[in-house]
């Protein structure tokens, strides 16, 4: 990606929030990024699409692991500098409750580092960090 490689070449860190908007996707849930007490947060502002389940109402449960995986992927490219998108291998998600039609964050972290793959954790709450909605454990591929 351009951004990543203009990054790069300034000896910079990308702009998260220039990095989630570069993707449609994002953009259509609403995703921002932003960076709180040198940590990377994404924020997802509650708006009607979101809703899977009308009944609770609850967000889509993809709507949750895109959030998660896409946490997961601007912290390996942020803290790594990358100028390649990390492909996944694999991606676990664990919902532990509903996500409720209020604002979400999300924030990942590096667990392990290799050569070719990173371990990422990531979580995503609503009005208190200290309940997660859902955890996202996965493996992505830094090179080829």
């Amino acid at each position: 990606m351009e951004l990543l490689q203009r990054a790069l070449s300034q000896g910079e860190a990308p702009d998260p929030a220039a990095l989630v908007a570069a993707i449609p996707y994002c953009r259509h849930l609403g995703i921002d990024a932003e960076v709180k007490d040198g940590k990377l947060v994404l924020v997802m502002p509650f708006v009607t699409h979101l809703i899977g389940n009308p009944i609770l109402p609850a967000i889509h449960g993809g709507v949750i692991g895109s959030l998660l995986e896409t946490a997961a992927l601007a912290q390996i490219i942020w803290e790594t500098r990358s100028v390649r998108l990390p492909k996944p291998v694999d991606i676990t998600i664990d919902y532990l409750r509903s996500g409720r039609t209020l604002t979400s964050y999300a924030k990942a972290r590096i667990a392990k580092q290799g050569r070719r793959v990173i371990n990422v954790h990531a979580e995503m709450w609503q009005d208190d960090e200290s309940k997660p909605i859902a955890a996202l454990r996965g493996h992505f591929l830094i090179s080829a």
